[in-house]
């Protein structure tokens, strides 16, 4: 049967770092609904117009759209031995919809592991982030600070902070994904998939328990 990952977490816990860990160690494509939307965009399918036109006027992309755009996805051969999802499901609609998608190719949500991380370290970690005008680097306050406050170590433009980084925006964008994910997030622990992980954890051992925790999943 093939293996299928749903994985969680807010904006700031590490969950982009930790699906690529997961998809390059488990040898399962990773899905990024993000991703997904700006490949049909770019390469003008049909779906992907349809999407653009949402996404242009400031809608919301509706269910049944993303919905196809994911199910065209994992009919790819390359999902065959299942796929991590990164963005979708959203909401518990979506999850039933994943659900009846996975049934045509034989596969199931065999986990959802959910990246924990208190909202206060959240803002501190997303507040702190500095990109370069010239070459878009980015540097961190905290965790990755540049030699001379205020300029790029590689090409010496200056730094700015971009409005989606600045605390209100910060603090608005987790306030949302928390509140969204919630009803999602009992949804599958409910079902008794849901694995919680402790974002706080350095990104190693972050990773080492995810891994360890799909290995007795799938294995077992």
């Amino acid at each position: 049967m093939s293996v299928f990952i749903v994985l969680l977490g807010p904006p700031g816990a590490g969950k982009g770092t930790q699906a690529k860990v997961v998809s390059q160690r488990m040898g399962l494509p990773h899905i990024s609904s993000g991703e997904i939307y700006r490949e049909n965009i770019k390469n003008q399918t049909a779906l992907g117009k349809l999407a653009k036109g949402y996404i242009d006027r400031g809608e919301l992309v509706p269910d049944d759209v993303t919905i196809a755009i994911i199910q065209e996805r994992l009919s790819r051969p390359d999902c065959k031995p299942g796929a991590l999802l990164d963005g979708f499901p959203r909401t518990p609609a979506q999850a039933e919809a994943l659900e009846r998608i996975l049934l045509q190719f034989k596969g199931d949500v065999a986990i959802v592991p959910y990246i924990s991380v208190p909202e206060d370290v959240l803002v501190s970690r997303l507040i702190g982030r500095w990109t370069c005008r010239a070459g878009a680097h980015v540097f961190h306050e905290q965790f990755n600070p540049p030699q001379r406050t205020g300029t790029c170590d590689y090409d010496g433009s200056e730094l700015y902070q971009r409005d989606d980084d600045k605390f209100e925006t910060v603090s608005h964008r987790i306030s949302v994904y928390l509140q969204q994910t919630l009803p999602l997030i009992e949804y599958y622990k409910m079902q008794g998939k849901l694995f919680e992980v402790d974002g706080t954890l350095p990104i190693d051992q972050v990773s080492s328990v995810l891994l360890e925790e799909l290995s007795r999943i799938v294995t077992g």
